[in-house]
């Protein structure tokens, strides 16, 4: 009897294929058994995407909470359906709902209801710090892949400015971001002004601050500050070069290479000449405090910081400016020398093509939410779905050994909508999965923006509008005025 007792005890049984059957399943912890739901989760949801964008975004980012209920739309499932209705600007509510019940259907899952109102609710139910916390992750891991190399003078790189995006115009759109007052009331649209930090060398997006088109960007741009590190160099343009900005950078041992204000004299009889066209200049506290800062800091700074004027001479075809001013607070002439400081100011241009590819070729340009709350979450959405997009591009280029600028962002969302159906079938063979993802990564480097240096493009649309007459009244207003001129 003792030995049968001690052969039921046994931990290893000797035969194993039968032993859950006779034993029962062994105990799981609770670690086991929420990663096992979280893997059960993420085969419901847009896999492809998930297992692609796996190293940057981790299932334990989206688990769920302790006493967090569950639902027919779980937050992994509906992450990955807004990011994947983010990375197509054309696809709605109702065909994104359409993908979720086929991922339900192919995995014997209970098949949501085709209103699209619970989707819309489950998208509401997602937590924006939560949301806010998966592209902070995103950028950290982006920054941390930066190889030496591709620093400017071994620092690194943040460049800002800012940007306006339209969204629908609802009652409380516009309560929360107010129209131009140069439009008419019924006529125009609410418009959110985005300030955003981007990072030179990668690409990403660090961080951003939201306002009203009554918000200076220099305004906006003091409220997040401390996103910069120590050894770190802010490039911006003259829109943010002030006193307090900048001594405020300092005192975090962040240095600024802006281009001058148009409001500061920029006599080069002042200051210690350091050259043909530098000068040491000393800027004096103003007497005056802005409104950008508060009392408790502004009396903080220093009644006086030095910096470095820098005359650049630009002398490429097709520039409007012919000579600019730069003031730095890298006084070393030595190390960052005429050249270099004007060949980083150039670079700053690089912003403009990173807001280009987010609003544009995402689709952020014109916002779809009707409510502020789904506004900024639609915001967090485009910037996670942009890093996510430049941190494949990155493993591109690391792999091919390319520069990372040839890269085309276009491209890259391109060929990442056409090939999720082709990785989703692979989704469950990780040998295929990772022959297909080595394919695309191979596509992507091939397919490489042209080098066009100094290239000339003006401004001005060759194709003309449709000969519509202008919306000067609410649309309402003007159906009743059209019904009458007809009678």
């Amino acid at each position: 009897m003792d030995q049968y007792i001690y052969s039921y005890m046994n931990t290893t049984p000797f035969f194993a294929g039968f032993h859950h059957i006779l034993f029962g399943t062994p105990r799981r912890s609770a670690r086991q058994r929420l990663e096992a739901e979280l893997e059960a989760l993420r085969r419901a949801s847009l896999c492809q995407l998930a297992k692609l964008f796996e190293a940057w975004v981790q299932p334990t980012d989206l688990a769920p909470g302790p006493r967090q209920r569950r639902r027919q739309f779980p937050t992994v499932v509906v992450f990955w359906a807004f990011l994947s209705q983010v990375l197509s600007p054309a696809v709605s509510c109702r065909e994104i709902l359409r993908k979720i019940q086929g991922w339900c259907a192919a995995d014997n899952l209970t098949v949501p209801d085709s209103n699209t109102g619970g989707y819309c609710k489950a998208r509401k139910r997602l937590d924006a710090h939560k949301l806010r916390t998966i592209h902070r992750l995103s950028a950290d891991r982006l920054e941390a892949r930066v190889s030496d190399n591709q620093l400017w003078c071994g620092r690194r790189v943040k460049v800002v400015d800012g940007t306006g995006l339209s969204m629908p115009d609802t009652p409380k759109n516009q309560r929360a971001f107010p129209q131009p007052t140069t439009q008419k009331p019924g006529c125009g649209f609410p418009v959110v002004k985005l300030v955003a930090c981007f990072s030179l060398h990668s690409g990403a997006l660090i961080d951003w601050v939201e306002g009203t088109l009554k918000n200076h960007d220099y305004a906006l741009f003091s409220k997040f500050l401390h996103v910069f590190e120590p050894g770190e160099i802010v490039l911006a343009d003259r829109g943010f070069c002030a006193f307090d900005g900048i001594a405020r950078l300092l005192h975090r041992g962040v240095d600024s290479v802006m281009r001058l204000h148009q409001g500061r004299s920029h006599d080069f009889r002042e200051g210690k000449r350091l050259g043909r066209n530098q000068r040491l200049v000393q800027w004096n506290k103003p007497k005056k405090k802005p409104r950008t800062i508060s009392a408790s800091e502004w009396n903080k700074l220093p009644d006086s910081i030095n910096v470095r004027y820098v005359k650049i001479h630009v002398l490429t075809r097709g520039f409007r400016t012919q000579q600019i001013i730069v003031v730095t607070t890298l006084l070393d002439h030595h190390i960052y020398d005429e050249d270099a400081l004007g060949e980083l100011y150039f670079r700053r241009w690089s912003v403009e093509l990173f807001f280009r590819d987010i609003k544009i070729t995402l689709g952020m340009d014109v916002l779809r939410c009707n409510t502020p709350e789904m506004v900024r979450k639609e915001i967090i959405m485009h910037a996670i779905a942009y890093n996510l997009i430049r941190a494949l591009m990155q493993q591109a280029a690391a792999t091919y050994q390319l520069d990372l600028t040839r890269i085309s962002f276009k491209g890259t969302v391109d060929t990442l909508r056409q090939w999720t159906d082709v990785l989703n079938a692979a989704a469950n063979n990780k040998r295929e999965f990772a022959r297909l993802k080595d394919q695309l990564l191979a596509l992507l480097a091939e397919d490489l923006v042209p080098l066009r240096p100094h290239r000339v493009e003006p401004r001005a649309v060759k194709r003309r509008p449709k000969n519509y007459q202008r919306l000067t009244k609410p649309r309402h207003e003007m159906r009743v005025a059209e019904s009458r001129k007809q009678k």
